[in-house]
């Protein structure tokens, strides 16, 4: 309707550029030019090079946090300039993703779901005299397509072809299951500041194993089935609950299981990693009664 007022959505970016040079604020820089009331936000440019994996888990923390009809840009793209393809994802949170699909829509795809995507237009939806270049999308294409549909520029549908859910690519997850006594699972992500170690095991599922607080268990992680640690440790509330410099296992604030070293690294003590390779398993341990 003419003269009716657009009020924009906020623009959420991720990426592993670091803040060492001017590629995020060339991303800024671009959405400022598309619509200069767009709400601007960092979601994090600290993703390891080139770790679609991270990255795939960072948009998972984050969008359940976020009101409906915030745009994010994911860009960790090692594949920048190839036929891999450029999309835009509507979730079933109502959230939208601009992103190369490579993988990065793994989690979200499988915890929250896609309901629509589509191929992003590049004759449309790129910043105007950039066609020579095409080594920074984030800037080129993911960040001014972003704008344009945060700011309401374009509709979803503007954005380009649909896209066929099913074909979006994923990377292999490992549910977590409870078998026989025990629960195993993956690392999904490590809490890099503290070296924590976050799993996909729910709260739920591991209040399967009878557990309360100060109780023992048993934690057994392999790497492409090679045993990396095995110990007994305290299921406890918070930190405060041990000594320093004791382990723990605890429920983080995506409501899953984590262990961790009481003011240290326990992923750094262990050299752990993630992904769907790096398999946790935990057993109750029997309480010893001493006469």
């Amino acid at each position: 309707m003419k003269g009716e007022y657009k009020v924009s959505n906020a623009l959420v970016l991720q990426s592993d550029f670091g803040l060492s040079d001017g590629a995020v604020s060339a991303m800024y820089g671009v959405a400022q030019t598309v619509d200069p009331s767009v709400p601007l936000f960092d979601l994090t440019h600290d993703i390891p090079p080139y770790n679609i994996w991270e990255a795939s888990y960072r948009l998972l923390q984050t969008i359940p946090y976020w009101p409906e009809n915030t745009v994010f840009v994911s860009v960790v793209d090692p594949g920048v300039g190839s036929d891999r393809k450029s999309v835009v994802v509507k979730t079933a949170s109502n959230h939208f993703i601009v992103t190369p699909d490579n993988g990065t829509l793994t989690h979200i795809h499988h915890s929250i779901g896609i309901v629509e995507a589509r191929i992003i237009d590049e004759q449309k939806n790129r910043l105007p005299r950039s066609g020579a270049s095409h080594t920074f999308h984030g800037r080129d294409i993911y960040a001014y397509t972003g704008a344009r549909l945060a700011s309401n520029t374009i509709s979803f549908e503007e954005v380009g072809p649909a896209y066929s859910v099913d074909s979006i690519v994923l990377l292999p997850l490992f549910e977590a299951r409870f078998l026989n006594g025990a629960l195993t699972g993956m690392i999904d992500v490590l809490d890099v500041r503290f070296g924590n170690v976050w799993t996909n095991i729910s709260r739920e599922l591991f209040l399967q194993l009878g557990m309360e607080y100060g109780d023992s268990v048993e934690v057994l992680i392999q790497h492409d089935s090679k045993r990396i640690y095995k110990n007994f440790m305290t299921y406890g509330r918070s930190f405060a609950d041990l000594c320093i410099g004791e382990p723990l296992v605890y429920i983080n604030s995506l409501d899953n299981l984590a262990i961790a070293i009481n003011q240290g690294s326990f992923a750094k003590n262990y050299s752990i990693g993630t992904g769907s390779n790096w398999r946790i398993s935990l057993r109750k341990a029997p309480k010893i009664i001493y006469e």
